[in-house]
């Protein structure tokens, strides 16, 4: 034993490298686990309780070495205390098998040779750590290093400048004369040539120097100038990578700053009739850059500021929602619209990615809708007022929504094209909304911001007309089946991103998420409105009612997917079961009678506007689904039984 324990604590280099590799490929293996915990008390609690929750723990090589390393080290003790306990019918530690378990457990515990174990190991695995933790500094210190000296090193190149060169470190002394030499009274090539040099210096040098907070304003400043702003957003871009949040926090508030006053200070015309916005132009091209690398930083800060002190958090979310929720008192003209940050945004992340990933962990989603009730509401009446703007541009007849969609890139950074017209702003500025108000309604505290008051708006719109909003939507632009001649080429470009930008799939999204959620379902979807909205484009076709549908069978498709996911509820059940909250021929009825009704329709052809074979098939069979959620439950049976479903499916597959 003593050999054993020496052996340990005094490991061999080769020892070391192979406990490092045992332990690297565990980590590897759950890592999944770890990274998607909401705290660092979490991603311990997954750790100390990994046997109970990995069918695969006995498994990992790293779990096998310290299981031999324990046999060999306790085994011995483990043998004597039993033959000890054992020995000639001792009585001490009664009868059972478990009882003499246990006794030997707690003897082996107290004993000399487990304690020298524990420590051993204790001291081995220190050992490893640290070396695994000096192994990521030092590849991480590679890596800045190689960014230094390749990402920037063309920019620097161009100058003579005693500065052209790829710093590993950078002395106090040089960095206050780069500070001095980007005062905004000095001459532009001064100001260019210190800036191609601030890109080649270690981000950790300069942010934490004596005069960071000048040069931080000079850079600012800098950041306005179109022959300058180029070289400043490359320094932010390469100090978020390689800097800690307490400082990049500064330079995102900064950077959120000076957009905001360029959007001040410029005044954008939004476009209106046939004009375009040319996102190329160099003032909307200088604010697009600048939004874009807020845009990534957005993105990837949620992966490690949960280590940090929320303050910082609260900071970054802030100064976000201020920029996103600014908007000119008054227009050009005093009713000339503007061009806001919103627009842009939506342009570089039109799905609002940043939005769902600061709502997806606790530690953020606090902060996000504290922020919201208490400051910045405008942001959600903002984006429900374009959702219902959306919307009834159908009611309005303008047509105007049918043909303002736009292509989703397939770079997340700048469009494709460079030019938008006003109906393309407007419909990236919806699909970003709907995205938003998606995500923020899964959650009770987001819920709760409902109802909200809209201008023009007699009465607030409630959670139920939400949801009522977006089912129209998806009712009257289900997204085409197949290709038609008769589609716009709008539709086929939306075909190309399989349909991921069209209205309907982007409800069916909120839906979908909407019915996996019990409490989500109970408040947003099992309600009369609600479920006489989803079912209103059935009973038209059952009283043969002209409807708004361009394709009806599309839209009846996408209505029983939704259906189905109700219905295999208990409440959605009972709700489409026992309450008559559907009008059908002139009187309250069941759901389910008019689900059932429309199904024997399909089955007996009795449906003229859908007598395309193909599409008629796929939609009686998804109502036909529909049906199976509710008759695979004895109360759905005991209902439903008389309509005689399964005689009408029988005689469709004898015909």
């Amino acid at each position: 034993m003593a050999v054993c324990a020496a052996t340990m604590s005094q490991l061999s280099a080769d020892e070391e490298v192979q406990l490092q590799t045992l332990l690297t490929k565990l980590l590897r293996s759950i890592s999944d686990k770890i990274s998607g915990a909401p705290s660092t008390k979490c991603a311990e609690e997954i750790l100390l309780h990994l046997e109970e929750t990995d069918k695969n723990f006995h498994n990992y090589e790293f779990v096998r070495y310290l299981r031999q390393h324990v046999d060999g080290s306790l085994g011995t003790v483990v043998e004597d205390e039993i033959q000890n306990l054992t020995r000639g019918g001792h009585h001490a530690v009664g009868s059972g098998h478990d009882t003499l378990i246990h006794a030997v457990t707690r003897r082996t515990r107290d004993s000399a040779q487990y304690h020298q174990m524990i420590q051993t190991l204790k001291n081995t695995m220190m050992v490893v750590v640290e070396s695994l933790i000096n192994k990521f500094e030092e590849n991480q210190l590679g890596k800045e290093r190689r960014q230094s000296n390749s990402q920037y090193a063309d920019n620097c190149s161009d100058s003579d400048s005693s500065f052209n060169q790829s710093y590993a470190f950078i002395r106090q002394e040089q960095l206050q004369v780069l500070a001095e030499k980007l005062d905004s009274s000095k001459p532009k090539e001064v100001r260019r040539e210190a800036l191609q040099a601030l890109c080649c210096a270690p981000p950790p040098d300069v942010l934490s120097c004596e005069s960071w907070s000048t040069m931080r304003r000079n850079l600012c400043a800098a950041l306005t100038e179109p022959d300058l702003s180029e070289n400043v957003l490359q320094f932010f871009a390469k100090s978020f990578s390689l800097s800690p949040l307490s400082v990049t926090r500064e330079l995102y508030t900064s950077l959120a700053k000076s957009v905001e006053s360029g959007f001040l200070s410029q005044r954008l015309s939004f476009p209106t009739g046939s004009a375009t916005v040319d996102v190329n132009s160099p003032q909307i091209s200088l604010l697009l850059k600048q939004i874009r690398l807020m845009n990534d930083f957005q993105k990837e800060v949620t992966t490690f500021w949960i280590r940090h002190p929320e303050k910082y958090m609260e900071e970054i979310i802030e100064s976000t929602f201020s920029l996103l929720s600014f908007h000119h008192q008054h227009g050009l003209t005093g009713t000339e619209k503007t061009l806001e940050p919103v627009y842009l945004i939506s342009l570089l992340d039109i799905k609002a990615t940043w939005f769902k990933k600061w709502m997806h962990g606790y530690y953020s989603r606090t902060v996000v809708l504290r922020l919201l009730q208490k400051k910045y509401k405008t942001l959600i009446v903002a984006a429900l007022q374009q959702c219902l703007h959306y919307s009834e541009s159908f009611e309005r007849g303008t047509s105007e929504s049918t043909d303002s969609h736009v292509e989703e890139p397939n770079d997340p950074g700048l469009p494709q094209t460079s030019v938008y017209t006003r109906k393309e702003l407007e419909y990236a500025f919806f699909v970003h909304s709907l995205c938003v108000l998606g995500k923020l309604i899964i959650y009770t505290n987001g819920r709760k911001l409902f109802p909200i008051k809209i201008r023009k708006h007699k009465d607030p719109i409630t959670l139920t007309d939400l949801i009522v909003i977006l089912i129209n939507i998806m009712c009257r632009q289900p997204h085409p089946l197949s290709s038609d001649t008769s589609l716009t080429d709008v539709s086929h470009a939306l075909q190309h991103v399989e349909g991921s930008l069209s209205p309907s799939c982007l409800v069916m999204e909120v839906l979908r998420m909407l019915c996996e959620r019990t409490e989500c379902a109970a408040d947003c979807l099992y309600q009369t409105p609600v479920i006489e909205a989803l079912l209103a484009p059935v009973v038209a076709l059952l009283s043969a009612q002209q409807t708004m549908m361009g394709k009806p069978a599309a839209t009846q498709i996408l209505i029983a997917d939704i259906l189905a996911r109700i219905a295999n509820t208990d409440r959605g059940l009972a709700l489409f079961l026992y309450e008559k909250n559907l009008v059908g021929h002139g009187e309250r009825t069941f759901a389910a009678h008019i689900i059932v009704q429309f199904t024997l329709g399909l089955l007996n052809e009795a449906m003229p506007s859908l007598s395309e074979s193909d599409v008629s098939h796929t939609l009686c069979g998804a109502f036909i689904f529909v049906c199976q959620q509710m008759y695979n439950t004895c109360e759905g049976l005991q209902v439903l039984q008389t309509y005689g479903l399964h005689k009408a499916i029988a005689a469709a597959w004898k015909k």
